[in-house]
């Protein structure tokens, strides 16, 4: 059996995650003898959106595909890389035609395929087109070329994740929730041999308020004032799951979730 090892990372937290990947990912690499790194970056620049820039280094840590979320779209610098950076993604729901950038890409890893799809949820989050739909449809193409396919799914209700799992099972290799910046400890195989968790995790400083200084989150809770969050400051970690897969059929033989 011809396998491939997959390094799926959380979503990455300000300084404190640009710099774990810068000091801690190539290493991680080698020591697992990982053959292509996926990881959210939506959050890479000062916790809010990403920049030109953070997306060069990302990829320079050994990034294979970035993937994001609704937070996208905070950066104006970014909106150009989003249509000539094929290993940039932005959520394949959101309406094509109206706004920059794709949300799947196919890459080569030696002489096999990857495809890596990126989608949003829209329970407690905006009401864009239906992940399930433009999911399943963006799947199906994909297939044609690749039986690896990867699914960060970036939203906020666990439901809508274990769902769009489920109903995706069997037709790609992982699917794996973004979003809320904790680590689940539900990694599984689903029945039909799809690898699955509700979420990754944060790549950035633990121990605080999903990555953000939390004396200023207390004071929002308490208040109920607008205040706006502030990356945490500190030493960063990397969190994720490492998955090995059937590089021929796609099945997902095993997830382990890391924090390190």
């Amino acid at each position: 059996m011809n396998k491939l090892t997959v390094l799926m990372l959380g979503d990455v937290s300000g300084t404190a995650g640009m710099g774990a990947l810068f000091l801690g990912l190539s290493s991680f690499v080698k020591e697992i003898k990982a053959d292509f790194v996926v990881c959210n970056g939506e959050n890479a620049a000062g916790g809010f959106g990403i920049a030109p820039e953070d997306f060069y280094k990302m990829k320079e840590c050994g990034c294979s595909v970035i993937t994001s979320g609704n937070h996208i779209w905070q950066k104006d610098a970014i909106y150009p890389l989003l249509d000539s950076e094929e290993t940039l993604l932005r959520p394949a729901n959101y309406p094509t035609h109206e706004v920059p950038g794709h949300g799947y890409v196919i890459c080569s890893v030696g002489k096999y395929q990857i495809g890596v799809v990126n989608l949003q949820g829209r329970n407690f989050m905006p009401q864009i087109d239906c992940p399930f739909k433009v999911g399943l449809s963006t799947v199906e193409k994909i297939r044609k070329q690749t039986p690896l396919i990867l699914v960060d799914f970036h939203a906020e209700d666990t439901s809508e994740k274990e769902a769009l799992a489920y109903y995706l099972d069997g037709k790609v290799s992982a699917v794996v929730g973004t979003h809320t910046h904790v680590q689940t400890s539900d990694a599984t195989i689903l029945p039909l041999k799809t690898g699955y968790i509700t979420d990754l995790g944060l790549t950035g400083v633990q121990r605080q308020v999903i990555g953000s200084d939390a004396s200023i989150s207390i004071q929002r809770q308490i208040t109920q004032l607008p205040i706006k969050s502030v990356v945490a400051q500190g030493v960063g970690v990397l969190q994720g799951v490492i998955l090995t897969l059937d590089a021929d059929s796609g099945d997902c033989l095993s997830i382990i979730p890391f924090s390190r």
